[in-house]
This record gives structure tokens, sequence and C-alpha cells, in this order.
């Protein structure tokens, strides 16, 4: 069931909220995420390349905000930066958009990706008025695979050797989420 008033905020949940994107975020993502090649090689399908730590450089600086909404996830009761969270390539004619989760190590095995992307799509159904979310991810990135079938995503298809990992190639899973189906899930 939605939600409409005054004290309800799409961006919060129960354990953990999404947040503008802080400059003093970006050093703590660019070491953590960026810089954990063998994790980012199965989460991007953008190669990797060795970046100085310069946070105008960096991709977890905010850029591109017409197709992009970026966010920092943080802990809901301590505010304690968790990873980041964003709708990438979206498309209002189309009303769709990607989404992607990636949290800080010490953030990971707790369930939080379940929640992050329920509150993504509070943002891209509710705040943006999306029709469509979908994710793109390697086969073997079995916990985002989980989190997203946990929130409601279905896989709708797998492109064989798609993506380029560390050595070889390996199969993507495509999986999507529409809004009607979204909110038939919560009532």
């Amino acid at each position: 069931m939605q939600r409409h008033d005054e004290e309800y905020d799409p961006l919060r949940g129960d354990h953990v909220a999404l947040r503008s994107r802080h400059p003093d975020d970006i050093p703590i993502l660019h070491t953590e995420l960026y810089n954990d090649v063998a994790t980012r090689a199965h989460a991007d399908s953008r190669p990797w390349r060795p970046i100085p730590p310069d946070p105008s450089l960096s991709p977890y600086a905010v850029r591109d905000l017409e197709e992009a909404a970026f966010f920092s996830v943080v802990t809901a009761q301590e505010d304690e930066l968790a990873g980041e969270a964003l709708l990438w390539g979206i498309d209002q004619h189309n009303r769709m958009a990607h989404l992607g989760v990636a949290l800080r190590p010490t953030f990971r095995g707790r369930g939080l990706s379940v929640e992050v992307l329920h509150l993504l799509c509070r943002y891209g159904f509710d705040v943006r008025g999306l029709n469509r979310l979908q994710l793109e991810t390697a086969e073997a990135n079995r916990p985002m695979i989980a989190a997203a079938t946990r929130a409601g995503f279905e896989t709708e298809g797998t492109l064989r050797e798609a993506s380029w990992v560390l050595g070889g190639f390996v199969d993507t899973v495509v999986m999507g989420l529409l809004a009607a189906d979204w909110r038939g899930a919560l009532t």
C-alpha cells in the first residue's frame, strides 16, 4: 500500500535510506568499491582502469543529472555511509531506467540490498513516474540476483557471453520489474 502522508519518506526504509551524494562520500566509495577490482568486475560492464584519488575523476562523482540519479546509501539510524545506488539511462519517453547497487564490504551479507532496491523502486515508480526498472548483472553475481528476486524483479533473459570479466566472457542476466507488478505486490 502506498503512503502519501506527511511522515512518509519514500527514500527511507527500516534499515537504510537514500540521500544525495555528498563530496565526503566520494573518497570512501572510490576506495572501498571502485578499487575492489574483483567485485566491481562482476557488477559493472565498464572496464576497470586505475583512477587517481581525485574526487572529480571518480565514477562516484555526480554527473549527467538528466539521465541518472545518484544516491548514497546510509544506515537509517546512524546515517553511516553503506554504499551507493543509482538509476541510470533514465528514459522519460519510454518511462524506464536501469538501476545499480553497490554496498561497502562491511555492509554486505545483511540483506540490505533488498531494502535498497525497494527504495530505488519507490523513487523510480512513485517519484519519477517510471513504468519499468531493469538491472543487468553477471550471472555469477548471485547475491545481486537473489536480492533482486526478493525485491520482486523477474529474470527476463540471459545474454550469452555478453560481459568480459577478469579474463573471460560471462553471461549477463537481465531482470526487470514493472510499476503495476510492484504496486500489486504492495497490496
